[in-house]
């Protein structure tokens, strides 16, 4: 009895030793495998650079520049360190950061670090201080490009056949806050990401610390190659929360392009407003899958007059597959200006070819519209949750609609609030067809079967777009 338990004990004893001993060998193994940056910031720092700038600063504080609301995507422009700015008139200035991209003192930033500057140094890791002359600035994609009067820099590795992957490590190199030559790493979130009013960037999403002063420093790989230049964080107290965003260096690459040898960037122009297909927008148009970009509004005198329409869901551009809305902009931006090319469509549940002539896109200044809504001055009916009338003058001066529609006077609970439809929108497809005028749209509604799905074309101040009635 006494061999048996002996026998047992050491039995037991063995097991849990092997059990410790592959838990220990697992975690070492794990630890092994765990990057080391150390190499790469000794090769690559050097061709980081400190950017600091100084503009006259009218009146307005420069806390409130960088941190002006609560929550959103903020470029870090500027970063206010030394500066209350509280006075009119006086001298500010902000830092962020940049690399070096060629020897010959060529140098890239986000457009907003330097905006407005009136004088711009560059400073680098030996301590070196130039003063930058700004060849060119594109204000869409946020890009820079500097010029300092030196030669043999040290310059970075640009990754030129990028095939970055959700989940591969990434590493930042910048001056957050004025610390400089900070280095912070992390992972790939996403890719192609689509943040607002910036359109013509896919947009790679890290959890990298990036904070105010990284701003136009380098995105490395493991390899030690660029893949992108910081430019964004989301966060609701200005500091890092694990949200930051960065330009694509095949994107960065095509604009330095133009703006050294052109001095501006050229895109092309499609000339239509487009929206998310949606479950609900795939249900209301009987679509097949959820993919493309829907169109609901198409410019007077743009490439795409008389040959799109509201409607369409263009799901092939120039023979690139659209998976997504936020990719369509992109396509339009780098195609090829003059030149036929062709869009394939989805029109009323059939797939469609057209052809056009893409155009150079303008920039046209935009003012916000913050008169009052006005009000109903004829019959008002009811219909879905909503009262609807006739469009007075004085509305479509508001909405800028020349003619038909029906103007959204009140939204009760019901239908037309869960699709969200607001007061002061203004009706103009139902289901396909263009709406008249109030009666019309009433008359149509009464022809509708509880359960259906009705897409609905409305109007917000100067934009269009497709929200879905669910009849219930």
């Amino acid at each position: 009895m006494s061999l048996f338990m002996n026998k047992r004990f050491v039995y037991c004893m063995t097991y849990s030793l092997v059990v410790i001993f592959l838990m220990i060998a697992s975690r070492l193994s794990f630890a092994v495998e765990l990057p080391n940056f150390t190499n790469l910031v000794k090769t690559y720092s050097p061709a980081v650079v400190n950017i600091s700038t100084s503009y006259k600063d009218k009146g307005i504080s420069s806390q409130a520049k960088t941190y002006g609301h609560d929550g959103g995507a903020y470029g870090f422009s500027p970063d206010q360190l030394n500066n209350k700015g509280f006075a009119d008139d006086i001298e500010s200035t902000s830092l962020g950061s940049g690399f070096i991209l060629s020897a010959d003192g060529y140098v890239v930033t986000n457009h907003h670090v330097v905006e407005g500057a009136n004088k711009i140094i560059v400073r680098l890791n030996d301590r070196r201080e130039f003063i930058a002359k700004l060849i060119g600035s594109d204000i869409r994609s946020d890009i820079a490009v500097l010029k300092v009067d030196a030669h043999d820099l040290p310059v970075l590795t640009i990754d030129d056949t990028p095939d970055l992957e959700v989940g591969e490590w990434v590493v930042a190199i910048g001056s957050p806050y004025g610390f400089d030559h900070s280095v912070t790493a992390g992972i790939v979130s996403a890719k192609q990401r689509s943040l607002p009013s910036e359109s013509y960037v896919p947009f790679i999403q890290t959890d990298v610390a990036i904070n105010p002063g990284n701003s136009g420093g380098p995105l490395f790989n493991i390899k030690g190659e660029v893949i992108g230049i910081n430019s964004q964080i989301y966060s609701r107290t200005g500091g890092s929360v694990g949200l930051s965003f960065a330009i694509p260096i095949d994107v960065v690459v095509s604009v330095v392009e133009q703006l050294k040898s052109k001095g501006k960037v050229r895109r092309g122009w499609l000339g239509v407003r487009v929206q998310e297909v949606t479950r609900e927008i795939k249900h209301a148009f009987n679509l097949d899958k959820i993919q493309g970009a829907l169109v609901n509004e198409v410019f007077a005198g743009s490439p795409a007059e008389n040959i799109l329409q509201v409607g369409d869901v263009i799901v092939e551009f120039d023979g690139a597959f659209v998976p997504r809305v936020s990719a369509l902009p992109v396509m339009v931006g780098k195609a090829d200006i003059g030149k036929a090319l062709t869009i394939t469509l989805l029109r009323k549940g059939k797939r469609t070819e057209v052809e056009l002539v893409l155009k150079e896109l303008v920039d046209v200044a935009r003012t916000e519209k913050t008169e009052e809504l006005p009000k109903v001055v004829n019959n008002e009916k009811i219909v879905l949750g909503m009262t609807i009338a006739n469009l007075s003058d004085a509305m479509r001066k508001s909405s800028a609609v020349k003619t038909g529609g029906a103007w959204v006077n009140s939204v009760r609970t019901g239908t037309a609030a869960s699709a969200g439809i607001l007061v002061g929108d203004v009706i103009l497809m139902f289901d396909g067809q263009m709406v008249k005028n109030a009666r019309q749209l009433l008359t149509w509604v009464k022809t509708i079967a509880k359960g259906d799905s009705i897409p609905v074309l409305i109007r917000r101040k100067d934009t269009t777009r497709f929200v879905v009635l669910n009849i219930e």
